[in-house]
This record gives C-alpha cells, structure tokens and sequence, in this order.
C-alpha cells in the first residue's frame, strides 16, 4: 500500500491486496450463472425473430419494436429499482425477477398473437430491471477491492448466455418450433434457487458489523461529476446503438447480402457474440491495472477502423471483423460501469440500474429505428451508417483521471 492510501484510509484496517484475497469468487460465479442463464432466456427473443418474421408474417418494424418493448421496459424500471434498493437493499428480489422471465418464456412460446408477444417481451423485460442493479451491487461487495474484474465476470455471464441465445434458438427452437422456448422455463427455475442462496448471503453479509463501512466519497466538484457522467452516457449510445445493429440484424444482414440459411446466420452471429463475451473478460481486469479510462479509449475509438470496413468486406472477412470488433468493442462496459460507480460512490445501486437500464433503453430504441431503416432504406446501408458511431470515443478526452496508484 502506498503512503498516500495509508493517509486517506488509516482507519479502514484493511490492505487491498489482504481484500483482494478475500474477494468470494463462489458468490460472484453464482451471479455470473445466473446473469448468463437470465441473458440466454432473453436473448431468444433474438434467435428467434426469423422464426416470428416468417410464422406471422412480421416486418422489420414489428421485429424492433419486439426489442424496444423488452429493452426500454428494462431500461425504465433498472434505475427506479437501483435507487429503491440504494435505501433499502432486497436480498431475495434477484430470485422473485425469475418469476417475471418464467411468465414471459411461457407467453412467448404460445403467442399466436402479436399482442401478446410485445406483452411476453414486457415480461421478461421486468425481470431484467430487477435482476441487474441489485446482481450488480452484490458483485461489487463481493469483489474484495477488484471492482473490475467482478463486474467482467459478472458480466460475461451475460455475455455467454446472450450469446448461447441464438445458437440454441437454432439447434432446438427451430427445428422443433415455436412452443420449445417453453423448455428454457427449466432454467428459469433453476436461476431461482441459486439467487436465493445467494440472497441469503447478501442477507448475512450486511447484518456482519464488519461489513458496514463507511460509504467513500468522490472529492470531485459536482459539475465535473454530471460531465464525466453524461460522457459516459454517449460512449455507452455509440456502443449500443452500434451493437443493436449486430445483435438484432447481424442474421438478416448475412442471409440478405451473402445468401446464408438461417442456421448458418445463426452461428456466425454466435461467433460474433462469443467474441463479446471474450471482450468483456478483458476490460475488467485490464481496466484494474491500466486504468479504466485507457480501456474506454482503445475500446471505442480503437474499433473505428474496423466498422468502417466491415460494410465492405466479404463473407469471410465479415466474419473476422465482426470477431475483432465484439472483442474490442465489449471491453468498454465493465470499465464504463465501475468508472461511473467511483465517480458517485455512494450510489451502486443507481448507477448500476441507470447505466445497465440507459443500454438496454437505447438498444431498444436502436433496433426499433435501425429496423424502419432497414425497411425502407435496405440493411446494407444500416451497417454503412452505424459504421460511424465509434468516433464518438474522442469525448473520453473529457474524462477525469480517477485511478491512483
């Protein structure tokens, strides 16, 4: 420990690197599970849109705003239910979200109408809002002072379950059809045990006098706090908006441009989710060691290049760049997440719920315009104009320096 971080926490009695050992590794690879579980039973929602496009004759309009209902009904609620739990923390609501994800699987399988689709994508949206803010808090407790690599591990377990989405939407959903989603409630259940198990922990913990220290604070003036956070809110738009259009049109855009099946458009946008995931891995533990702000840097402006080819480029050489770019591009969030919870330390549950809610609202709103696009203007040309988003990367010059060594 250096002198300068003895002075500022002499009380606190505990060096970083003897918290550092005591990061619980068991608890943050349960939410690890579950976020993956939780974000492989959303993500069907995409695997499946060809399945629902072709069955009830949908268009690319309908398809976005499928996703905008899920993702801004998430986007809505994560920081109402951040700044809740911030006052009054609920150990046990991560399994009772579950709940809400069971419904909206077993609507979805058996919708025959639109309707009820849209309400089946509410559902699982409610779900989400509870889940994340309060996963997120409790990964960050368990962190023992690695607040980064905590967060990528938590998140890549979304990550991989996103990811796992469309490729299981491909070996079992499409071959076996519509009402086969409602086999994926068997994980639902399963996330709920473990999240109480959990939740009991979280429970025990805060009741351990120990554990209740004092909440830090950011010497930051106000002003350069509502700048930094409003920098990280654009960094965050260009990453999803950018992402929207892969994750929800990479399937249609291969099928379209290269003549692909489903099957096979299904796998490559698996491969360019794993590759998400991978990033993600990265950012974190990087983050803690360089820095957070150089890994906003190289993760957002560092993918331009790569987006302005890819709209160009063949079969073979979108599916490399697609891979570059998930990594490098996925290394951002983990870094942007626990930046901002360091520049309002005594607001985890908020920021959490505000930056995980703003990307799934502005990913919904994304896929909902970025479909009209598509109809109207042809899917190549979505990925021609999304191909500019990552310039937004140079307003992390106005991001404060917050690591000190």
């Amino acid at each position: 420990m250096s002198n300068a971080q003895t002075a500022a926490a002499p009380a606190s009695a505990a060096v970083p690197s003897q918290a550092a050992s005591t990061t619980t590794f068991t608890v943050i690879a349960a939410l690890s599970f579950c976020h993956m579980l939780n974000d492989m039973m959303q993500s069907l929602l995409a695997g499946i849109y060809p399945i629902l496009k072709s069955s009830y004759a949908l268009d690319f309009g309908q398809i976005g705003m499928m996703t905008l209902t899920f993702q801004v009904t998430a986007s809505l609620l994560q920081p109402l239910v951040g700044i809740y739990t911030d006052k009054h923390p609920q150990p046990y609501s991560l399994a009772i979200a579950m709940g809400s994800t069971f419904a909206g699987l077993i609507l979805l399988a058996y919708s025959t109408e639109y309707g009820l689709m849209l309400v089946a994508c509410a559902l699982i949206g409610l779900g989400s809002a509870v889940f994340h803010p309060e996963a997120s808090r409790i990964a960050r407790m368990a962190s023992g002072g690695r607040h980064g690599l905590a967060q990528s591990l938590f998140q890549v377990g979304g990550n991989f379950g996103t990811a796992l989405g469309p490729l299981l939407a491909a070996f079992i959903v499409l071959p076996h059809g519509q009402k086969s989603v409602a086999w994926f409630c068997a994980a639902a259940l399963l996330a709920m045990l473990v999240l109480w198990q959990v939740g009991s922990w979280y429970a025990g913990r805060r009741k351990a006098p120990a554990n209740r220290a004092a909440v830090a604070s950011n010497p930051l003036p106000r002003r350069k706090v509502i700048v930094a956070l409003t920098v990280l809110g654009l960094l965050v738009f260009s990453k999803y908006i950018y992402l929207a259009s892969l994750t929800n049109y990479y399937t249609f855009y291969l099928m379209e441009k290269f003549g692909v099946d489903i099957r096979d458009s299904q796998l490559l946008l698996f491969v360019f989710l794993g590759a998400v995931a991978a990033g993600t891995v990265i950012g974190g533990p990087v983050g803690d060691r360089i820095g957070r702000k150089v890994v906003i840097w190289i993760s957002i402006l560092g993918v331009l290049p790569f987006t302005l080819i890819l709209p160009y480029a063949n079969l073979f050489w979108t599916a490399v760049l697609t891979v570059i770019i998930g990594v490098v591009i996925a290394s951002a969030f983990s870094a942007i997440i626990v930046f901002a919870q360091e520049l309002v330390p005594s607001r985890i549950g908020l920021i959490a719920g505000l930056f995980f809610g703003f990307a799934f609202g502005i990913a919904g709103i994304g896929a909902a315009v970025l479909g009209d696009i598509a109809d109207t203007m042809g899917i190549e040309f979505v990925y021609r104009a999304c191909a500019f988003l990552p310039v937004f990367g140079i307003l992390t010059v106005f991001l404060p320096k917050l690591e000190h060594r």
